[in-house]
């Protein structure tokens, strides 16, 4: 009977949604395309998100932003370290996916994987020490104290890597979330799979609803409103071909949005450095007088 029952058994096939304010609407379009292998295996339908969906990721993205810039450095290291931690946990499952999703072999894919959890780990580990880098004290000719420290941008649209569908993806938005920002990634056109996923992991683990905002489907369509939209404050160019990053950048100069052109990237694995890191930071600088101590005029 148990035999019989396999073999009458009709697989679970999984739906995948958008990842919004913490919640996994489907397109308000009702839309969805076809996302196949790298030998033209239908592998799901995902989600082919509208302008409105592009919107209302900005509202979620927005209303997060002032708990997760307030949140402390050290408190964003945790929740990061967290998502690895869940990331290790669903390993196989994302292995399959990237394999999938990227035309690797297992052992391929597994090292893609390994990899992008490790660039978790790493992004965790700067949150609170990116300051000490790019802030500090400065001489100054007067009685002052002269501090510079870091702020977050804002609200920082994504345009995810379109050939590297994980490890990729997260070595652009890990650094734009670790230093404060809050994030709308448009994940690959191609294979939008692994993004998605990666939605599930942030809802289950500390990551605060609206912080990571994932939107799958044609990467012009959801990157225009995006780079016009007046309550976006930076955007990351690193899925957009010459054209479209060209027609990108003229319309988020609207609102002086600050804009990461696309860079070409040979191998991911390689140490990503910190200029992800502080592409999407403000410098705040303050003043402060010292005040004289005693007749000698010293200060301290």
């Amino acid at each position: 009977m148990s035999e019989k029952s396999e073999q009458q058994r009709l697989s679970v096939f999984k739906t995948y949604k958008l990842y919004v304010g913490g919640k996994f609407p489907r397109s308000e379009s009702g839309r969805v395309y076809e996302v196949t292998d790298s030998k033209g295996k239908w592998l799901a339908n995902a989600p082919q998100s509208s302008r409105k969906d592009a919107r209302d990721a900005v509202v979620a993205a927005r209303k997060a932003f002032g708990g997760w810039a307030g949140a402390t450095a050290y408190n964003r290291g945790q929740v990061l370290y967290r998502v690895a931690e869940m990331l290790e946990g669903r390993r196989a499952q994302f292995v399959h996916e990237v394999a999938d999703a990227e035309g690797l072999s297992k052992s391929r894919a597994a090292e893609q994987v390994e990899a992008t959890i490790d660039r978790w780990v790493w992004y965790a580990g700067w949150t609170d020490k990116i300051a000490q880098v790019v802030g500090g004290g400065n001489p100054v000719a007067g009685p002052y104290f002269n501090l510079s420290s870091p702020e977050p941008t804002g609200v920082v649209a994504v345009l995810a890597p379109q050939e590297s569908s994980f490890l990729g993806l997260v070595s652009v938005l890990a650094p734009v979330i670790a230093t404060g920002n809050t994030a709308v990634v448009i994940a690959s056109e191609r294979s939008p799979l692994p993004a998605l996923s990666l939605g599930e992991v942030l809802a289950t683990s500390d990551v605060p609803g609206g912080v990571v905002n994932i939107l799958s489907g044609r990467t012009a369509e959801i990157a225009a409103p995006l780079a016009s939209h007046q309550d976006v404050n930076a955007i990351d160019l690193a899925g957009a071909d010459e054209v479209l990053a060209k027609e990108l950048e003229i319309a988020a100069a609207d609102n002086l949005k600050r804009v990461l052109r696309p860079q070409p990237v040979d191998d991911w694995t390689a140490a990503p450095g910190i200029d992800r890191l502080t592409a999407f930071l403000e410098t705040k600088t303050v003043w402060h007088p010292t005040g004289s101590l005693g007749a000698s005029g010293s200060s301290y």
